[in-house]
């Protein structure tokens, strides 16, 4: 799938200058930079619903913890 992306200039430029001093694209650079991004937020949500669960399981536990 293609797509455009718009970068503020202050964004562009430093990505240009990143990817000139790693011998890479700027492409690649966002590539992979939305890649760890979907992979980290993933991460996340199942660390949420982790804690939500464990959270929902030992409520009580939890209260008398707190007290």
């Amino acid at each position: 799938m293609a797509m455009n992306v718009r970068l503020p200039e202050e964004t562009q430029r430093v990505l240009r200058e990143r990817a000139e001093r790693e011998g890479r694209s700027m492409h690649a650079i966002v590539v992979q930079a939305v890649e760890r991004y979907l992979v980290e937020e993933a991460d996340r949500e199942t660390v949420r619903k982790l804690g939500a669960a464990y959270a929902t399981r030992h409520a009580d536990l939890l209260r008398r913890l707190g007290e």
